[in-house]
């Protein structure tokens, strides 16, 4: 009897060199879910006749509807290369950059990206935020040019012409990773035609060639030029049946991903020092490097599903040990201990039960009560680095029950959906009753909002978009002292702008957003090379959401047994500035000096954090408190007879027109928008372009709010949150 897939998964999950961990990723509508259709048919998990058009990735009926995958989808199959089986465990992400969150937490898991191009758009702005969230976590890229159909039969170019057109793409996919990879790899990972790491095709019509596979079975590009210049419709259609059975994508793309992505084990050695900052030589370093089945468990959660059923199962990548059912575990993060129930494995949308599973696999649990990125261990140790995403959440929406009898299911289903997506931050406020959801973008609030009352089954209404500001400093502040309740401790902080080389540094991700429990010498090298004293670099304890805390004290004898509760309120102070309560960026903090009580009774949070909050806050008002908001980057694409009509858009929208280049019929602009002039952007560009243009982000940043505008937006900020000046301050 043929041996059903599950088992020859789980047979070959044990060999971690017979497994990739693998993504698709792209800009959207260049074909990923298409492709990864084609995938699972060559696994023989699909007909061969729905690949393409059946879109089996994206599960969800607003998926299917829209025509954009919204979550990442897991599967696991086998594919044959050279006579030897392998395990591929793949992960299709969403291209919309409003679900960019869903992408980097997926490059967590994996250890090679299949980076899909248009041939006819060519690189676009998403395609460079795939490659650096790629790049950012060592994962090596190859690159799959689709839609090569188009260039023959819609733009009829000549072979020669074609030829160009790749060669463009593909150098601009290199001199990107160039530029967004660490020196070694920006050389080593360069994609190319001779070696293989190139192939073309069409998803939709499932084929793709390398130049190793055409010169295996005597393919050339001038057969399928003829193949697609039939002018006979059912001759054609023939013509391009064969070229799919001669040259079958997953076949083609499969056996590049074995012979050129590593296999975990090859990966976690050079992966591990990036993700993970404990001690390399320790028996949980050694363990992690060599990918070691009866080492210690370390398993990162990089995604939660909610199943009617099961309950909540986190998927992630197991990196060391063995995950088994029953055992006792330890969450990081959550501090606290849990016991897995179920461990599954994936077989498309369907989750198959398994006892236990070796490291090196992609896997789901079940029975913990846990979040994305924690890190899952058997007892406390260093957890893996924060998952970091490339842009924040700009823009909120306050939400509420239609019945107010359905508040505390609207309270339950909101925390569901904050683990479900992390993307969306939920802030649930216990004594204004106030619920708000931040999120990318407008159409990413408008999917979470139909998702709660479609499959959650809960009517609820939502506010107009409100945009999502920042408070930071402008000069150094006063050391200003802060009195514990009970007057028996002083602490004395101070605040100053953050250099900015430092600030760039953490947003790309070169430094880590992380608590700094020991002496962290990379981190340490990283803040000198930006310019930072080295005895000072040692001295920072941490980095958190663009801020940085320095600990300058000398002396102090129970520094130690504060020094969490100072962290504590650093944090509390950097999500709620002092201004209006909006979160902090670009502040450094530092603690000069304390005076403490012997006993530690007359020290505990009670005491404490009023003290650390007040004169944090205290310094910051007086260092010339500002307002920054929220700027978007935009790549804007219409025909050129818009031309006018764009430049005035933008310039009514307080924007600033960077570059606007003429190529063919098309004008293309790069603008820096503010977000609160954004909304209902979409349609504005619609009619502007008589509904021909479109536009994508390219980079975000947060700068100063106009002087004359700065009271204002403060004042309307505090309106909407109900605050008073005394509240504010407190």
């Amino acid at each position: 009897m043929a041996e059903k897939m599950v088992d020859k998964v789980f047979r070959i999950m044990k060999d971690p060199k017979q497994i990739r961990n693998i993504a698709t990723c792209a800009h959207i509508d260049h074909g990923k879910t298409t492709f990864s259709d084609n995938l699972l048919a060559g696994a023989g998990m699909m007909s061969k006749e729905d690949a393409g058009s059946a879109l089996k990735l994206d599960f969800h009926d607003d998926e299917q509807e829209r025509g954009i995958t919204i979550d990442t989808a897991a599967v696991s199959m086998v594919h044959e290369s050279e006579g030897k089986e392998y395990l591929i465990n793949l992960l299709d992400t969403p291209g919309h950059v409003d679900f960019g969150g869903d992408v980097t937490r997926a490059m967590r898991a994996v250890d090679g990206a299949i980076v899909l191009c248009c041939a006819v758009e060519g690189i676009m702005p998403q395609t460079e935020t795939v490659l650096r969230q790629a790049l950012k976590e060592r994962v090596k890229p190859i690159l799959y040019i689709n839609k090569v159909d188009r260039l023959i039969k819609e733009v009829k170019l000549t072979p020669e012409e074609m030829q160009k057109k790749f060669i463009d793409i593909i150098n601009s996919v290199n001199k990107l990773i160039k530029e967004i990879a660490e020196q070694e790899y920006g050389e080593k990972w360069q994609v190319g035609v001779q070696d293989g790491t190139v192939a073309f095709g069409s998803a939709y019509h499932n084929w793709g060639l390398s130049l190793p596979y055409m010169q295996k079975k005597g393919i050339t590009f001038k057969d399928i030029i003829e193949a697609y210049t039939e002018p006979d419709e059912n001759k054609l259609k023939e013509n391009i049946k064969n070229l799919a059975e001669k040259a079958p994508l997953a076949e083609v793309v499969l056996d590049i991903v074995i012979q050129h992505h590593p296999d975990p084990v090859s990966a976690q050695n050079y992966r591990i020092p990036k993700i993970w900052h404990g001690e390399l030589e320790s028996e949980e370093g050694k363990s992690l490097m060599a990918c070691d089945p009866n080492g210690p468990l370390f398993f990162v959660c990089t995604k939660i599903v909610v199943d009617p059923q099961a309950g909540e199962i986190a998927a992630g990548r197991l990196f060391s040990g063995t995950m088994e059912k029953g055992k006792e575990v330890y969450l990081s993060m959550g501090k606290t201990n849990g016991r897995v129930q179920q461990v599954f494995v994936y077989n498309g949308a369907k989750r198959e039960i398994v006892d236990d599973v070796p490291c090196g696999n992609i896997i789901g649990i079940a029975g913990l009560r846990t979040f994305v990125g924690e890190t899952i261990s058997l007892n406390e140790t260093e957890p893996f680095e924060k998952i970091s995403h490339i842009f924040e959440p700009v823009i909120t929406k306050a939400i509420e029950a239609t019945k107010p009898a359905d508040l505390p299911k609207l309270i339950e289903i909101l925390r569901v959906v904050g683990k479900e997506d992390p993307t969306i931050q939920i802030e649930i406020n216990e004594e204004t009753g106030e619920n708000l959801m931040h999120g990318m973008g407008e159409l990413h609030l408008e999917v979470i909002e139909n998702r709660i009352k479609d499959e959650k089954g809960l009517q609820v209404k939502t506010s107009n978009p409100i945009v999502v500001y920042r408070e930071t400093v402008n000069k150094k502040g006063p050391e200003v002292e802060g009195k514990t309740p009970n007057k028996h401790n002083k602490l004395f902080f101070y605040v100053e702008p953050l250099e900015p080389v430092i600030a760039e540094a953490i947003k790309k991700g070169e430094l880590p957003e992380i608590r700094i429990k020991k002496k962290d010498l990379a981190i340490r090298d990283k803040l000198v090379e930006c310019g930072m004293d080295s005895k000072v670099a040692i001295k920072v304890k941490e980095i958190y959401k663009g801020n940085l805390f320095v600990e300058q004290t000398r002396g102090l004898v129970h520094i130690g047994e504060i020094m969490e509760m100072v962290l504590d309120m650093f944090e509390n102070v950097m999500n709620a500035g002092p201004l209006a309560k909006e979160p902090c960026i670009g502040v450094k903090v530092v603690f000069t000096d304390a005076k403490l009580h012997e006993d530690a009774i007359h020290r505990g949070p009670a005491q404490m954090y009023p003290a650390i909050r007040d004169s944090i806050r205290g310094s910051m008002m007086g260092a010339a408190p500002v307002m920054f908001e929220p700027y978007q980057v935009l790549h804007i694409e219409a025909p050129q007879e818009f031309m006018g009509d764009l430049s005035k858009l933008i310039s009514n929208k307080r924007g600033q027109l960077l570059d606007m280049q003429q190529e063919g019929s098309l004008v293309i602009a790069k603008a820096k928008m503010p977000v609160a002039e954004l909304l209902g952007w979409s349609s504005d560009l619609r009619s502007a372009t008589g509904g021909r243009g479109n536009s994508s982000l390219i980079d975000q940043m947060f700068e100063k709010v106009p002087g004359e505008l700065q009271d204002k937006v403060v004042k309307s900020i505090k309106q909407r949150k109900g605050l008073t000046d005394a509240m504010v301050g407190a």
